[in-house]
C-alpha cells in the first residue's frame, strides 16, 4: 500500500481555545461583559448596567453604571458614569468617571 493509498488526514481541528482568564471579545457583548467584569474588580463595586457601547478603530469605549452611595429611598443613591477602554481583546486600557447623578434625577436634553 502506498501512501496515495491511505485516507487524508483528519481534518485541522479549530483553533484551541484561550487560556482560561484571557478575554476575547467579537462583539458588542463581549466587550460590555468584560468591561463591567474587569471595572468591578477595580471599584470592588457591582455595576448596574451599561448605557453606551461603541467600537472604535483600536478596541472598544463602554459606559459602565456604578452605585457608588446606596441610600434610602433607593431614588437618593448616588451613580457614577464610568466610560471603560477595551483593546481589540477585550482587555482594559483604562477607565475614568465621566458623570455623577442621583438615581431620581432625569436628563435633560
Amino acid at each position: 500500500m502506498s501512501t496515495s493509498d491511505l485516507p487524508d488526514p483528519a481534518p485541522h481541528s479549530a483553533p484551541a481555545p484561550p487560556a482560561a482568564g484571557t478575554p476575547v471579545v467579537g462583539d458588542a457583548v463581549g466587550a460590555m461583559r468584560n468591561a463591567r467584569a474587569q471595572l468591578a474588580e477595580l471599584l470592588g463595586r457591582t455595576p448596574e448596567s451599561v448605557s453606551a457601547i461603541s467600537r472604535d478603530g483600536t478596541g472598544w469605549q463602554v459606559d459602565v453604571e456604578v452605585v457608588e452611595l446606596e441610600r434610602i429611598p433607593d431614588s437618593t443613591s448616588v451613580l457614577a458614569v464610568y466610560r471603560v477602554r477595551l483593546d481589540a481583546e477585550g482587555l482594559l486600557l483604562g477607565y475614568a468617571r465621566s458623570r455623577r447623578y442621583t438615581r431620581g434625577q432625569v436628563d435633560r436634553q
